[in-house]
């Protein structure tokens, strides 16, 4: 628990002081919220920009370190309105750290988000892994982008904690990052609606979904998108007079490549293509071109250092269409959970597979519908060019995916897209709200009436979907090593028996985790002291500890790798293996952008 959370204070701190400073850099002094987000880029860039450079990651703990110090050095006396955003944030931080805490709450322990629903984190954990030690490793080669694994590093070295509590840390740290960040749309409001816009935005159903199994980047992506938005917004109104208004957004970009490859630049491009084409179309104003020129100079320098990497990552296995494509889903995802309804703690399950007869699915898609409709209209009359820019260039990117990629992009595409969704119906809405609930003056309207009801009515049906959401995340081992992967060359093709502790297998959900960490064989697991002798056909018998007598008779010590020793029959496996075949591709393709 400590160096899970000494991690997300890590991450929230250093985000929170480099980011602003990078923003005061460019012209802007008072407080901007967007700085949660601007910062983690600078992060993930600064530490993969640094983590190779040898000293197995400490080098990117003190560069972090020392970036952190200076910002608010340089914030010092220049900062405006640090008071009042202070008074804003701490509420909406400490909601987003409960919310997000309530996982490892319900499992009793913390550990491995995501175990039994996803099981990409043993490769993340592996490639970090090596990264930590200077190490190569298939993703490394493959141009997979590795910023927030870099990170991870620089957390281990820098608190001296566990690469499981880096990674819970940093994924805890982009949900509170991310409400943070929402508060940037709702500058005016009164504490109660402004709180819960930002948390509902920030952990739409989709991303609490998506955080639930542990999946990082996606959620980071989810985050870095609604701030591009909202730093393009920003770009028109509080920095409307900066030369280099648009560098904060360029910075966010930079982040994306860094966290999601070239893959994360589809949704930013669409967004600013169609922002451009809306204010052109309707005359509002000319295009900047020369501060665009600066932010896109700013953005190129930053990602120039990936260039080689982005082009090794289209080759990678997960962007062929005709491959498996469902992942861990059972298949296509509804665009309708984007809309953040859906009570199921399991996003992957259709409309009445669950507890929740169908109707409860139906009634409430036709009812955020109807308040989705409600938003682009009221956006439009609002001229918020930017958020319906933002909107439709996540359709056109899930319409791409539907159509020319696999389900599991597919289902990404619609998590990207879901705080934005969310944005669209709570920003008309809440600001009814403000005037039935806080400016009695003139609210008796029927008509603004019912939207403070409908207001209200939304934001609690999204949050218990999100809240439902992530109590059903599973929390897998507290600890990790990289042994039991090295293992798999060796038991490859026969049939082993692992023997672990009750604790794992029955509370820390370790049967699906060590089945994928010996993936390409057949695998049993069984108790420590459960059996006499191992199953008929088993050749090799997997044990913790370093003990030099054989859990069974006739095994010989094959290999010690701490904290785990492999023994091997002496004689002949006979019989046919009850133990299950752990297929490489069971069903995915491994990790994906």
């Amino acid at each position: 628990m400590i160096g899970t959370y000494a991690a997300v204070s890590a991450v929230c701190g250093a985000s929170l002081a480099i980011g602003q400073a990078a923003i005061a850099v460019c012209g802007a002094r008072r407080w901007s919220w967007l700085a949660p987000a601007v910062g983690l880029a600078l992060l993930c860039a600064v530490c993969w920009g640094t983590v190779r450079l040898g000293g197995d990651g400490v080098l990117s703990a003190v560069a972090v370190v020392l970036l952190a110090v200076a910002s608010a050095a340089y914030l010092w006396r220049r900062l405006e309105g640090g008071g009042e955003a202070l008074r804003s944030g701490w509420p909406v931080a400490l909601l987003a750290l409960l919310a997000a805490s309530l996982p490892f709450a319900v499992e009793g322990h913390f550990g491995i988000l995501g175990t039994s629903f996803n099981p990409d984190m043993s490769q993340h954990l592996l490639a970090t892994d090596r990264l930590a030690h200077g190490h190569e490793s298939p993703l490394l080669h493959q141009g997979y982008p590795l910023g927030p694994h870099a990170v991870v590093v620089a957390l281990s070295k820098g608190l001296g904690s566990g690469l499981v509590q880096g990674f819970s840390g940093l994924t805890v740290a982009v949900a509170v990052l991310a409400c943070l960040t929402a508060l940037t749309a709702f500058p005016s409001l009164k504490p109660l609606p402004r709180t819960a816009g930002a948390l509902v935005v920030g952990l739409a159903y989709l991303v609490a979904s998506y955080f639930a199994q542990g999946a990082f980047k996606e959620t980071m992506q989810a985050l870095f998108v609604l701030a591009f938005v909202l730093a393009l917004r920003e770009s028109t109104r509080s920095w409307r007079d900066l030369p280099l208004r648009f560098v904060p957004g360029a910075l966010i970009a930079a982040g994306s490549v860094y966290a999601y490859s070239f893959a994360g630049l589809i949704w930013l491009v669409a967004a600013a293509a169609i922002w451009i084409a809306l204010d052109a179309a309707t005359g509002r104003r000319r295009p900047p071109v020369r501060e665009l020129l600066l932010g896109l100079v700013v953005f190129a320098v930053f990602v120039a250092p990936e260039l080689g990497r982005m082009i090794d990552f289209q080759q990678f296995e997960t962007f062929d269409p005709n491959g498996p494509g469902l992942g861990n889903l059972f298949g296509q995802i509804s665009p309708f959970e984007a809309l953040g309804i859906w009570p199921s703690g399991d996003f992957r399950l259709a409309p009445g597979d669950g507890a929740v007869p169908a109707a409860g699915y139906y009634l409430g898609i036709a009812f955020a519908l109807a308040l989705l409709a409600h938003g682009l209209v009221g956006c439009w009359r609002r001229r918020e060019s930017a958020l319906l820019a933002g909107v439709a260039g996540a359709a056109l990117v899930y319409v791409a995916a539907r159509t020319g990629g696999t389900p599991y992009t597919a289902a990404k595409a619609i998590e990207v897209a879901a705080p934005l969704v969310a944005l669209t119906i709570l920003l008309p809405l809440l600001d009814s709200v403000e005037l039935r609930f806080f400016r009695p003056t003139g609210t008796k309207s029927p008509a603004r009436r019912l939207q403070a009801v409908s207001a209200t009515a939304f934001v609690a049906a999204a949050g218990a979907c999100s809240a439902l959401a992530l109590a059903n995340a599973p929390v897998g081992p507290t600890s990790y090593s990289s042994t039991l992967t090295g293992l798999r060359p060796l038991v490859a093709h026969d049939s082993t028996l692992v023997l672990a502790s009750p604790e794992l297998l029955d509370e820390q959900h370790g049967i699906p985790y060590i089945s994928w960490e010996l993936r390409g064989g057949r695998v049993c697991l069984a108790r420590e002291g459960e059996l006499l002798a191992p199953p008929p056909g088993v050749r090799f018998v997997v044990t913790r500890g370093d003990s030099e007598e054989p859990p069974f008779a006739g095994l010989r010590a094959r290999r010690a790798a701490p904290p785990y020793v492999l023994w091997e029959s002496t004689a002949p496996a006979r019989g046919q293996s009850p133990c299950p075949l752990i297929a490489v591709r069971q069903a995915r393709q491994g990790p994906t952008p």
